[in-house]
């Protein structure tokens, strides 16, 4: 064999065994590429944006708002961390947005307590403190995440004016149903800061690790006895 064209023939091998290994090079990377945004796709498009917020409620509930941890919610929920980016752009998003959607729920509560209304004004009333007990959740779950809210307040203005404008809401509720049956502006605004004043101190004697049975009925009955139809009657 010509010696010029047996190396020709091993520099045209080489230069070809080159080019596979880099295209199967190629083709590694791109299906590499391929692969990790379709396993987080896959992880974002399971679980909506209010999934992570449930979870991080109840985070909240358990442990204060220092127990959102976005790691550990991605555990609970059984997918990457790198998911939790489809819906929040950061841990400050998500801890703001937790916080308007309790804001936002709480205001529509209160807006359909507002225009319940039946032929008996102090029944009204009556039902109004009913939910406020019964908002607490069955497990207490509601008023644990507004416990850690008020917490929270001291350190983080979004939340502190997000209280000021919930509770302004909640006496505003309970002063147009003392209006109502009063019909003395003043003293309906009085009784309606009063009763607050005792629903949320309430609140706070249901939050104690152990207490006496029925003890929800118990101060609810007070509060019902002594600041509505004493009030009223």
């Amino acid at each position: 064999m010509n010696t010029s064209l047996g190396f020709s023939l091993a520099r045209a091998f080489i230069q070809m065994n080159l080019m596979c290994y880099k295209w199967d090079m190629t083709l590694m990377d791109s299906q590499a590429q391929n692969q990790k945004p379709k396993s987080a796709a896959s992880d974002g498009a399971r679980l909506t944006r209010d999934n992570w917020l449930d979870e991080a409620f109840q985070a909240v509930v358990v442990g204060g708002f220092e127990n959102v941890k976005v790691l550990a919610l991605a555990e609970k929920l059984k997918v990457t961390r790198g998911s939790f980016y489809w819906h929040f752009t950061d841990h400050a998003d998500l801890i703001g947005s937790l916080l308007m959607r309790w804001k936002l729920a709480q205001l529509e509560l209160d807006e359909k307590l507002k225009s319940h209304r039946s032929e008996d004004p102090i029944q009204d009333l009556e039902f109004v403190v009913d939910a406020a007990f019964n908002q607490a959740g069955t497990e207490l779950e509601n008023l644990r995440f507004e416990q850690a809210l008020r917490a929270l307040s001291h350190l983080h203005n979004g939340a502190a004016q997000m209280l000021v404008e919930v509770d302004a809401e909640r006496i505003n509720l309970f002063e147009s149903k003392f209006l109502v049956i009063l019909k003395d502006p003043a003293k309906a605004r009085d009784l309606a800061a009063l009763l607050y004043l005792a629903i949320v101190g309430g609140y706070q004697a249901l939050s104690r690790p152990v207490n006496p049975p029925n003890i929800r009925a118990y101060v609810q009955g007070l509060i019902s006895n002594y600041l509505v139809l004493k009030q009223v009657t």
